[in-house]
């Protein structure tokens, strides 16, 4: 009888927490609706935003933000600053903000690269300069040794270049490896959780510095709260051990007189990824990269953004067209 009693008080209160998420999720969709097109790609269709007009000595800009995020990272005050100089295109990730991926399709890197050249095919654009965040980093090197003939250039802000295995405290909670449990935690926990602790999650992602103005919805911020947001990441996490450290040993191969530029841009306080060991180790690597190292954390296209647009088109203006 005990037993049955907690049993259906479980079953109330998870049926409470979904119907709880499922509200949080239409208000947050109905707050913040797509802002670009979609395009279909093999294993997944993709939201994308595609400013400015291609320049005939600048390649276009292509766009690819990190863990957990979407677009607004760079739509927040990049993409049309950069939208004056040549085309711009970002995308919210297969998984991430209002990309939706088929299952079992396009998690890992070099599944995620295909799809962003499937989508460049579509916009029919030959050579781009990637710019990458974060993991949005390690996919643009993905792509620079995936697809080489398609990148004229890299900008990576505060990438992912080594798997150590260590996880930031912030992303421990969606260190999940099954699917069904994953879903389980998106579905009931994932949104109480984040609005109960937001106040200690916000500086554990910008710190030292602190979130912009308007971040919850000019940044898409709020997006963090829909079930699919969280689903995504998780799936993007644990992926990552199975293609980063194969990424990793082909990155001599960036080292060439007719590969692309390679530039990076690291915060030197960033609570993400430790700058020396994903950086300037990074940089030792791959001495054809240029690396520069500013005062600042690890969300730079949003702190940042006049430092992150003149390291751009630094990048911009060496690329190969």
């Amino acid at each position: 009888m005990l037993a049955a009693s907690v049993l259906g008080t479980l079953a109330v209160l998870a049926g409470a927490l979904w119907l709880f998420t499922r509200r949080i999720a239409a208000d947050v969709e109905a707050r913040l609706q797509p802002v670009g097109q979609f395009a279909a790609v093999p294993g997944a269709r993709l939201h994308y935003v595609d400013r400015g007009t291609a320049a005939a000595d600048r390649p276009p800009i292509v766009m690819l933000h990190g863990l957990g995020a979407q677009l607004h990272h760079f739509n927040y005050a990049l993409v049309d600053e950069l939208a004056r100089d040549t085309r711009v295109i970002a995308l919210d990730r297969p998984g991430s903000g209002y990309s939706v991926r088929e299952p079992g399709k396009a998690v890992t890197l070099e599944e995620q690269a295909d799809a962003v050249i499937a989508l460049l095919d579509v916009l029919s654009v030959g050579r781009a300069l990637l710019v990458g965040h974060s993991l949005g980093g390690a996919l643009s090197l993905t792509i620079a040794l995936r697809h080489p003939s398609r990148v004229a250039g890299l900008a990576l802000v505060a990438p992912l270049t080594h798997y150590s295995g260590r996880l930031p405290a912030v992303f421990r909670g969606i260190a999940i490896r099954s699917d069904i449990g994953r879903r389980l935690v998106a579905w009931l926990l994932a949104a109480p959780l984040l609005l109960l602790y937001r106040e200690r999650v916000m500086p554990q992602i910008f710190g030292p510095e602190q979130p912009p103005p308007g971040y919850p919805t000019r940044a898409g911020g709020l997006l963090s709260l829909r079930p699919s947001q969280y689903i995504g990441a998780s799936q993007d996490l644990a992926a990552l051990h199975l293609t980063l450290p194969r990424l990793e040993t082909r990155y001599a191969e960036l080292d060439r007189d007719d590969g692309p530029p390679l530039h990076v841009l690291y915060g030197r306080e960033d609570l993400i990824l430790d700058c020396q060991e994903q950086g300037e180790v990074f940089a030792r690597r791959v001495p054809c990269c240029r690396l520069t190292v500013v005062e600042g954390g690890h969300m730079l296209p949003l702190t940042q953004p006049e430092t992150c647009a003149r390291f751009i088109r630094d990048a911009l203006a060496r690329a190969r067209c």
